[in-house]
């Protein structure tokens, strides 16, 4: 059994770090290189794992060094990797990475074995998903594998959390089968068609996305902080503010850390903090799964804000 269950990616993550990204057919030379475990769906699971609670993982690995590498990461984690299947015709999905020295990034992602993770595969592991709490899912999967995710965890009045990154046209029906839809400003921007750089503006789109069907909707908005938009109104949670080297992974974690918060019986303006926390953290340090917080560096930073909500705070002194 598993608190949360992530249905989703396993990619190997190739980083170079250059002082900025190149330009439209530019050339430039990195000056530090690592290989990191990564893929959307494997970063949220051991976010959510690193934060105390049990997670379970479902998809697809090649029969190749990188899958055996993904899956030792996982465990070593303490994530349930039971469910991940290995494929024998297909490699194990990869993803390039460049970041810039002011942390943003570039992601191209060849999706491997990733590709070939069918409903067939979530089917087989659906009473280990209809006991969990939580199940989320990204877009780095095929799209029917997502949908019979959602439709097995609906059937089981299990919480669905659904990132719809890489962001993709969706099925009018889709939406109405989540509980809590988590995107970032551009993927906002494309599925409701309004701009989406503010906050002010972000609370306007999860409005608008709201009358799409989920039902609450989260954007975040990188050093702008988070928004929500649900029933109970729209709010804005500042962000931390902290010394930024690379924001690989700072979505998953956001993800991770606000579906664990959900878990636990936190409120939603409390798990927007705590995600907008791990967020933050993870933008400090290089990598993907290695730059995820651990719970105590998460109550370390929300220390330093003394629990007051709704404020903007100078954490230049984090490391």
């Amino acid at each position: 059994m598993a608190d949360i269950v992530v249905v989703g990616s396993l990619n190997m993550d190739l980083v170079a770090k250059v002082k900025r990204l190149p330009s439209y057919g530019e050339t430039v030379i990195a000056h530090h290189f690592q290989m990191a475990p990564g893929g959307k769906g494997a970063n949220q699971a051991v976010a959510v794992r690193r934060l105390g609670a049990t997670a379970g993982m479902v998809g697809r690995v090649g029969m190749d060094s990188y899958g055996e590498i993904l899956l030792s990461s996982l465990t070593t984690s303490g994530v349930n990797v039971s469910y991940v299947a290995k494929d024998s015709d297909l490699p194990t999905g990869t993803a390039l990475i460049t970041v810039g020295d002011n942390g943003e990034n570039t992601i191209t992602v060849f999706p491997g074995a990733n590709g070939r993770c069918l409903p067939d595969d979530v089917k087989a592991a659906g009473s280990f998903i209809s006991k969990a709490k939580a199940l989320i899912v990204q877009l780095e999967i095929p799209l029917e594998t997502v949908q019979t995710a959602l439709r097995i965890a609906r059937e089981n009045a299990i919480m669905t959390v659904f990132n719809p990154a890489p962001f993709r046209r969706l099925p009018e029906d889709l939406l109405s089968i989540v509980d809590y839809l988590i995107l970032n400003e551009v993927e906002a921007s494309a599925l409701c068609g309004c701009p989406v750089d503010q906050p002010h503006t972000a609370i306007e789109a999860g409005k608008r996305i709201l009358d799409m069907g989920p039902g609450r909707v989260v954007l975040t908005l990188g050093e702008k902080g988070a928004v929500f938009a649900g029933p109970e109104g729209g709010f804005h949670v500042p962000a931390f503010r902290v010394k930024a080297i690379d924001s690989t992974a700072a979505g998953d974690a956001f993800i991770g850390a606000f579906t664990v918060a959900l878990v636990e019986g936190m409120g939603v303006e409390e798990g927007l903090r705590y995600g907008c926390a791990s967020g933050a953290i993870a933008t400090t340090r290089m990598g993907a799964q290695t730059s995820l917080p651990t719970r105590d560096e998460i109550k370390e930073l929300l220390g330093f804000s003394k629990l007051r909500r709704f404020q903007s705070y100078d954490l230049e002194g984090l490391a």
